[in-house]
């Protein structure tokens, strides 16, 4: 088998320092820390950026998303592995699922624990990588994961849940795709993309997002208005409900024909529109706004803005968000 690995920076790079900690490894010293890697495949390395995920930027993220598609053309890459900071891994790998869909699986990981701390959990998480990669070869349906603390997550369902314990990563209402063990990968269910695939790479929309809460205006949602957006994803509470504020703005953006996608601040459960008043979802619906299931606001966003890339028209954004 042979992997390419492409490194990004994050935690799993980073050490200490006066001024906080920060990447200061590369790809080719994960890579040489691990030497079991070497036992499931032949490797490739690659730096493609050197940064922590929480400054992940559109333009880093779409040259990752054109390093994958060229690696994903090349017969010779097996799998692809993905070094990157954990605070927005979820979304590199959502991006990377819905908008490139490699036939080439990838698998994202990275760490809790700097390699300078004790119990440092980036070479575990790295073997996991590399050891599912073997296991999925087999199966030929490509996709993008996250590989973390011994299991493997489909892209689509993953989320981060804890700021700082190495079992921060869930996949609500369906569970990890894989687990790892001693005795070897067990799979759980067929590893393939679970995401809706769509006709575009680009990030260039504008694309604001808000977050309902008791008191909140609807101030935040007219300005982005007022700055010329071009969807707004709006993190309501329950089942996708906002204060009445947040409500009369989503219903002035949306007469002025910014698409609108309600989402929930609640980890599980899937939005509806039930509720009556200015702010309820019932009342949202009437409004046209579109309800995003159980997507979170972060991936919402990207769907979102990768859906107005690839299309005109309003009917369209909608039925990306029925899938």
């Amino acid at each position: 088998m042979h992997v390419t690995v492409l490194s990004t920076g994050g935690t799993i790079a980073s050490t200490g320092g006066d001024d906080g900690a920060s990447p200061t490894k590369r790809g080719s010293d994960l890579v040489s820390a691990v030497p079991e890697l070497a036992d499931y495949a032949d490797i490739d390395v690659d730096q493609v950026a050197q940064i922590p995920s929480f400054e992940m930027d559109t333009a880093t993220l779409e040259s990752i998303g054109d390093r994958v598609r060229e690696l994903d053309g090349d017969a010779s890459v097996d799998a692809v592995v993905i070094t990157h900071g954990t605070d927005t891994i979820e979304e590199t790998a959502y991006y990377l699922d819905v908008a490139i869909r490699p036939a080439t699986p990838v698998f994202l990981t990275g760490a809790q624990r700097r390699p300078d701390e004790y119990s440092p959990d980036g070479p575990s998480n790295l073997l996991t990588a590399f050891r599912a990669a073997d296991a999925f070869d087999t199966h030929g349906h490509g996709g993008v994961f996250v590989a973390f603390n011994e299991a493997v997550h489909a892209a689509r369902r993953v989320t981060k849940t804890h700021t700082s314990k190495l079992e921060t990563f869930r996949s609500a209402g369906t569970g990890p795709v894989a687990t790892v063990d001693r005795n070897g990968v067990a799979i759980h269910r067929t590893p393939r993309s679970e995401s809706t695939h769509l006709p575009a790479t680009s990030l260039a929309a504008a694309v604001y997002t808000v977050t309902s809460a008791s008191g909140v205006t609807g101030e935040l949602l007219e300005a982005a208005v007022e700055r010329d957006a071009d969807g707004l994803v709006v993190e309501g509470t329950g089942l996708g409900n906002t204060t009445k504020a947040l409500g009369t703005a989503i219903r002035d953006a949306i007469g002025e024909g910014v698409p609108v996608v309600v989402t929930s601040r609640c980890l599980e459960g899937r939005t509806a529109p039930v509720y009556g008043g200015v702010g309820g979802g019932e009342r949202l619906r009437e409004y046209g706004a579109i309800f995003a299931g159980d997507l979170p606001a972060q991936k919402a966003r990207i769907k979102l803005t990768l859906a107005l890339a690839a299309f005109d028209d309003e009917a369209a954004i909608r039925r990306v968000f029925a899938n």
